[in-house]
């Protein structure tokens, strides 16, 4: 299950409407996306409410009495637009499950001097320094009277980031954004220029959204490449065989598969899901029973910035 996040510390700097049209996108494409609103202004979620039920459907980030994620059934994408301010745990656990992540900023002094901050911290997280979680800026309401684009573009490339391009400062996005709209929604001689501006963006997108395996997957998932059996010895505790495995894996319900298998125990998404085992079970002989602490990568704990406010 591919998952973009659309991530920078400064407020104002255009998060949600990309987040929006990047998930709009996903939805006219047929995919089954779901817009994850983790901003505590709920920017996103207020703009789903105003779309028509007749436009491609957008999930929307479903959270339930114990403020926990549900994941609709059959979501293929999870497009997630995050809180400004973002940082320290907040910001690792986002790129925890990431495949990659987009960084909306506009043409001034305040905004790339954030979002070079916001950059810096990104690469001390080893899956965006090693590429596994890849990372691109766009430029947003850039006046094309000036030369804001390229001043972003050489900016973006002294810090080592692709620069997808620039979206236009335009009324159109007000207007669409307000009716639940996108660019993607209205005809395409109203949003010829616009669509013309998103080409080099999402060429670069639609290898991340539909590559052949998300990154948060779980191994069970992706098919198993051709292999040699392995010569008969007695099975330890440290290994299984292959032919147990595949034995067991025909077995899987048909309804995690594919969409809810990056929810099972071991999938980067199900660190959203899964409780924490703060103290141990007690067994019915009231003794506690010892728990194995759990990895970051399987903890359940549900960070604020995903928790309701209020």
């Amino acid at each position: 299950m591919p998952v973009i996040a659309v991530v920078n510390r400064k407020g104002g700097s255009g998060k949600s409407t990309l987040a929006a049209h990047i998930a709009a996108w996903c939805a006219r494409n047929g995919s089954s996306v779901m817009l994850g609103d983790v901003d505590r202004q709920q920017s996103a979620r207020a703009w789903l409410k105003r779309r028509e039920a007749s436009l491609p459907v957008i999930a929307p980030w479903a959270v339930d009495q114990k403020n926990m994620l549900r994941v609709p059934t059959g979501i293929t994408h999870v497009v997630l637009d995050t809180p400004g301010g973002m940082h320290g745990f907040e910001l690792a656990r986002v790129v925890m499950f990431a495949d990659c992540i987009v960084m909306p900023v506009c043409n001034s002094m305040f905004d790339r001097e954030s979002a070079a901050a916001c950059h810096a911290e990104l690469m001390t997280m080893p899956r965006v320094a090693s590429g596994r979680c890849r990372l691109a800026v766009v430029g947003m309401r850039i006046d094309a009277r000036t030369n804001a684009a390229q001043t972003l573009e050489e900016w973006s490339e002294s810090l080592g980031v692709p620069f997808l391009g620039a979206l236009r400062e335009t009324q159109l996005y007000v207007r669409s954004l307000e009716r639940g709209l996108t660019i993607f929604d209205l005809q395409q001689q109203q949003a010829a220029a616009d669509l013309a501006q998103w080409a080099p963006i999402l060429q670069w997108l639609k290898p991340q959204l539909y590559p052949p395996q998300a990154a948060n997957d779980s191994a069970g998932v992706a098919k198993p490449a051709p292999r040699v059996p392995p010569p008969k010895a007695a099975a330890t505790p440290h290994h299984v065989p292959a032919e147990v495995v595949s034995k067991h894996r025909g077995s899987i319900s048909n309804s995690l598969m594919p969409a809810q298998e990056s929810m099972v125990q071991g999938g980067r998404l199900s660190t959203l899901i899964a409780g924490r085992a703060a103290t141990a079970p007690l067994q019915a002989t009231g003794k506690p029973t010892l728990v194995r602490p759990a990895r970051l990568a399987d903890s359940g704990s549900i960070p604020q910035f995903l928790k309701r406010s209020g």
